[in-house]
């Protein structure tokens, strides 16, 4: 995560993940490696979420680690990038959550881990709801296709 992070051009942007153990980790170790990173979850005290989800509303943060929390209903604008880094449930959750990006007429770029058989079959389910074909992360992405000049 940390090589990929590193590697791209970015404004902002929301790594998903499964649970909230894994959200309060990952920020743990992005921090850690001094990424600017806050996280948001279910778990959290509601003040805190709103806290935080304001303060990376403002850019004070320019990544979030989330759970499906934050997968319907937000807008940032400053949102390019978004990681799936462990696989949706189902291909509506994994629509929503990659349409954090991109918002407001802007281009956005969506990234999935996949890491299992289960997954594999999710992200066949989403290329056949959708008629998309969702290849392999290339080796470099061109920063036109993501963000806008």
């Amino acid at each position: 995560m940390t090589d990929l992070l590193d590697a791209l051009e970015f404004n902002q942007a929301i790594i998903f993940v499964k649970s909230q153990q894994r959200a309060t980790a990952l920020d743990k170790l992005l921090q850690d490696q001094k990424f600017p990173s806050i996280c948001i979850h279910a778990g959290m005290d509601q003040t805190e979420r709103i806290n935080n989800y304001q303060s990376f509303k403002e850019f004070k943060h320019r990544i979030m680690v989330a759970t499906n929390i934050l997968g319907r209903g937000i807008d940032i604008e400053r949102v390019n990038i978004v990681i799936n880094y462990d696989m949706p449930e189902d291909d509506d959750t994994y629509l929503h959550r990659v349409g954090r990006a991109g918002r407001f007429g802007t281009k956005g770029l969506g990234i999935t881990f996949v890491t299992e058989q289960n997954d594999v079959q999710i992200l066949k389910k989403i290329q056949d709801r959708f008629l998309v074909k969702i290849d392999e992360l290339p080796e470099s992405i061109n920063t036109s296709e993501y963000m806008n000049n």
